[in-house]
């Protein structure tokens, strides 16, 4: 089963696919991880990544199909995998598209989180964690029990995430929305693509998404 999941920042991609890996046995590939990956092993195509961010530049689609090209060759992605946060952009879509039938593989689904963007702003812009054990807090929703103590273990530092600030938030939706929406079409009109209620709770978006795949026709292109 080799799926992609889609959406803003925080709409919850990355808790969904490490369920479906649980589960199924399938691998979550998230570009962020792939490339550090690569530079750390000291790789061909992972030196190239490595001198293109040290000249302050973005790696190109060509170095990153090329590492995805690389990844999905290991034994741990014959079952399938996720591909959590690529494609971004058209043109990725379509090198993806190409890579795929290259190998004899296809997407099976195109797995959509729909949010609500204020909302999802006040989400994640009010999250803060405990400093010595990472216990996740909520300005909103889940307030430690006692001020300025860790439920878990009882320290009184708490940090938030320089990325969590509601200004930085807004413009990750704003560049999802310009870059990332307009792919939408593309996987629609291959009849890959199944929207599912981003905001729900985390196992009501898992039951709407095994929902989907249970009507998903599951198989690798001859």
């Amino acid at each position: 089963m080799n799926l992609i999941f889609l959406g803003p920042p925080g709409a919850g991609k990355g808790t969904q696919a490490k369920r479906l890996q649980d589960r199924f046995g399938i691998v979550q590939i998230s570009t962020g991880d792939m490339l550090r990956a690569e530079v750390t092993a000291g790789s061909k195509v992972g030196l190239q990544a490595k001198a293109v961010m040290e000249a302050g530049q973005l790696v190109s689609d060509e170095i990153l199909i090329r590492m995805l090209g690389n990844r999905i060759e290991r034994s741990d992605c014959l079952t399938g995998f996720i591909l959590d946060g690529f494609p971004r952009t058209e043109p990725q879509a379509e090198a993806l598209d190409a890579l795929l039938a290259g190998r004899g593989l296809k997407l099976d689904a195109v797995i959509e989180l729909k949010v609500d963007a204020p909302a999802l702003v006040e989400r994640i812009a009010g999250r803060f964690t405990c400093a010595k054990c990472g216990a996740g807090y909520h300005d909103s929703f889940n307030q430690p029990k006692v001020a300025d103590t860790c439920d878990v273990c009882g320290g009184h530092a708490f940090i938030r995430r320089a990325d969590d600030k509601r200004e930085t938030v807004a413009a990750r939706l704003a560049a999802y929305e310009r870059q990332t929406a307009p792919i939408l079409p593309h996987y629609a009109a291959a009849g890959l693509l199944h929207s599912v209620d981003g905001m729900a709770g985390m196992d009501e978006v898992t039951a709407e998404i095994m929902a989907v795949l249970d009507n998903v026709p599951v198989g690798v292109e001859a």
